[in-house]
């Protein structure tokens, strides 16, 4: 959004920025790609983002509506696995599902990459009403912006 203020706020002792970093989910069908856009929305101007599942599924149109609520688009997301990966160079690896956290651990065994595990609910298990289906997909978003914003910490400006 130009002109807007950019969205992330000072973090709590954040790391050093990685210069490539990989989400990772069970299908990359909601929790991996939502964390890759919120990502690349905060801060693709300083490190390369990508997400992958240890399946493969179409990208979960919940996903696509509770992101462009706060105006990411993700229609143009390829669902891909682990091994779809063309590149395996990242510095830090985010899984965000136990059977995602044993196969990066299982991938960067003999690699220098950082995995780290961010238990992460599965808004796909809520049942109800459309509004309630989706209220758990915005808790996701969230708790994921907030989880990227406190471990990444405050943006740099954009280079012009």
């Amino acid at each position: 959004m130009k002109g807007a203020p950019h969205p992330a706020t000072a973090g709590t002792a954040p790391e050093r920025m990685p210069s490539a970093v990989l989400f990772s989910c069970s299908f990359n069908s909601v929790r991996s790609p939502m964390a890759e856009a919120l990502m690349k929305y905060l801060y693709g101007h300083m490190v390369y983002v990508d997400s992958v599942g240890v399946r493969k599924q179409e990208i979960d149109p919940f996903v696509v509506e509770v992101l462009d609520e706060i105006g990411i688009s993700v229609e143009k997301h390829k669902a891909k696995t682990f091994d779809d990966l063309e590149d395996t160079s990242f510095d830090l690896v985010v899984t965000l599902t136990p059977e995602a956290q044993h196969r990066a651990l299982e991938m960067t065994r003999t690699m220098s990459i950082e995995v780290e595990y961010w238990p992460t609910p599965d808004p796909t298990a809520v049942s109800g009403s459309r509004e309630q289906m989706l209220e758990a997909y915005r808790q996701v978003r969230d708790r994921l912006m907030a989880k990227i914003k406190e471990r990444f910490g405050p943006l740099a400006p954009a280079k012009v």
